[in-house]
């Protein structure tokens, strides 16, 4: 008979093998009924980037034209919306499936208050580019010292 020492890491392996028994199919089954848009991920694709008294956000946006898209700033979140219609030749049997059609929505909390009467947006070779300067209450600000006499 041979004897195996479990080791110092064995409850967590096994427990490890435990939850993928149990809950493998489910990840599965989320990941294949989850986003209309055919990923596991959130769509569109987001980068984040502060310059100065301004935020940008840029979305990944293959195919889709300006009339295909919605942005929303309301105070501290920014909102993105969006069609994608049906791309495929008719009668056309897919051997894979990854970029799916239908309606998409992002919403993204933002570190601060947004001025959305000068937010801008423009959409270039598939990517959304939204530029969100700050809210004037949201600007740091030099506070002037005086001598207190």
């Amino acid at each position: 008979m041979v004897t195996r020492k479990a080791g110092v890491w064995y409850p967590f392996n096994h427990l490890r093998e435990q939850l993928n028994r149990e809950f493998g199919g489910l990840v599965n089954t989320l990941a294949e009924s989850s986003a209309k848009l055919g990923s596991v991920g959130a769509f569109p694709a987001l980068n984040v980037w502060e310059e100065g008294d301004t935020l940008y956000a840029e979305a990944e946006l293959p195919g889709l034209k300006h009339e295909d898209v919605d942005i929303s700033v309301a105070g501290k979140e920014l909102s993105i919306r969006g069609h994608r219609g049906e791309q495929s030749p008719e009668g056309a049997a897919f051997h894979r499936r990854e970029r799916g059609v239908g309606d998409f929505m992002r919403m993204l909390r933002l570190p601060y208050e947004i001025d959305s009467s000068r937010v801008e947006a423009t959409l270039k070779d598939g990517v959304l580019l939204v530029t969100l300067p700050k809210h004037e209450a949201a600007k740091a600000r030099k506070i002037q010292v005086t001598p207190k006499t």
